[in-house]
């Protein structure tokens, strides 16, 4: 029986089929100015980052990366991906992670093996800023090629990931926010979690007798009470949800909303592959063949994939065919 054609063979690579269904947990805070989403990827961030040979420190900047990029997404409407990227001069020279409207998430991080290996030499640990060094953070929602591309960028700024995310809201999107970030290797292996709170604007289903003033105190309140969150809790897989939710915020009536799914989300195939390739002249095509074989590994789920010259025609060979 004939193989299907690479064109049309758009099924997914040997990756894990994983559904975490309370990924993402809203919350809010009743009659307060406080909004906020607990995210945990549970065993999604150990088959997401371990598919990636980094060391742990850099491991550890993905899983936050993940975790903070499904909390993001997870407060936009939106059809289609919103992505974070931080590219910088340092020993990771790229970060990038992805959620789309459906809660499918995936990400990798690249290193430079001697410039990483000179960092550890000097630092056991390693900050986020150190690790990415001078460059830029940027965020941005793709809706597909019939709409335009919304994004904003930021130069890289603070110590930690969560930091350098606050500094894009407040320069770019002036929302108040609180972020914590956690990954750690554990027992039951790779975990992340993000826990984000964001200031209400406006009066909605805020206590009118509230004024400014206790308004903000009551976002204060909410800051500190988030503040006390420990790494443990956030990746702690049997402390449930609710039940984390209620032990830091209880005083304030906290509330739950309906949580939401988060999915193994590679979206790699031969198929979108082979349009790729389709795009080159023939001549870069002969250059990229080794032993008559091209082969493109997805910088995401780390998967090779192996294209015979022969089944690949190129720009110009398809331009000229009647």
């Amino acid at each position: 029986m004939l193989e299907t054609p690479a064109f049309l063979d758009g099924g997914r690579p040997d990756v894990p089929d994983l559904v975490v269904p309370r990924g993402v947990t809203p919350f809010h805070l009743p009659h307060r100015p406080v909004r906020g989403r607990l995210i945990r990827l549970g065993p999604l961030a150990d088959a997401l980052l371990r598919r990636h040979d980094n060391h742990d420190i850099v491991t550890r900047v993905a899983g936050q990366a993940l975790a903070l990029v499904a909390a993001l997404s997870s407060a936009l409407k939106f059809r289609g991906s919103f992505s974070l990227q931080a590219k910088g001069d340092g020993p990771v020279t790229m970060l990038l992670a992805d959620c789309t409207d459906v809660g499918a998430l995936r990400g990798y991080a690249a290193a430079h093996p001697q410039r990483l290996a000179a960092l550890l030499a000097e630092q056991a640990a390693p900050s986020a800023a150190a690790l990415l060094g001078r460059g830029y953070l940027a965020f941005t929602v793709d809706q597909g090629p019939q709409s335009e591309r919304h994004q904003g960028i930021v130069a890289i700024e603070g110590e930690g990931l969560a930091e350098m995310a606050l500094h894009y809201f407040e320069t770019s999107e002036q929302l108040r926010c609180a972020i914590h970030l956690a990954c750690a290797r554990t027992e039951a292996g790779w975990r992340a979690s993000a826990l984000i709170l964001e200031r209400v604007a406006g009066s909605g289903g805020i206590d009118p007798s509230l004024d400014e003033a206790a308004l903000e105190e009551s976002w204060r309140t909410a800051v500190m009470l988030a503040a006390t969150v420990t790494e443990a809790e956030l990746l702690d897989d049997a402390l449930l949800p609710d039940r984390l939710l209620y032990r830091l915020f209880h005083t304030e009536g906290v509330a739950a909303d309906r949580p939401r799914a988060l999915a193994y989300g590679c979206r790699c195939s031969r198929q979108r592959l082979t349009d790729i390739l389709e795009g080159f002249p023939p001549d870069d095509l002969d250059h990229m063949a080794v032993a008559g074989d091209i082969v493109m590994t997805c910088e995401f789920c780390n998967h090779d994939f192996r294209f015979a010259r022969s089944e690949v025609q190129g720009r110009a060979a398809r331009g000229t065919t009647n």
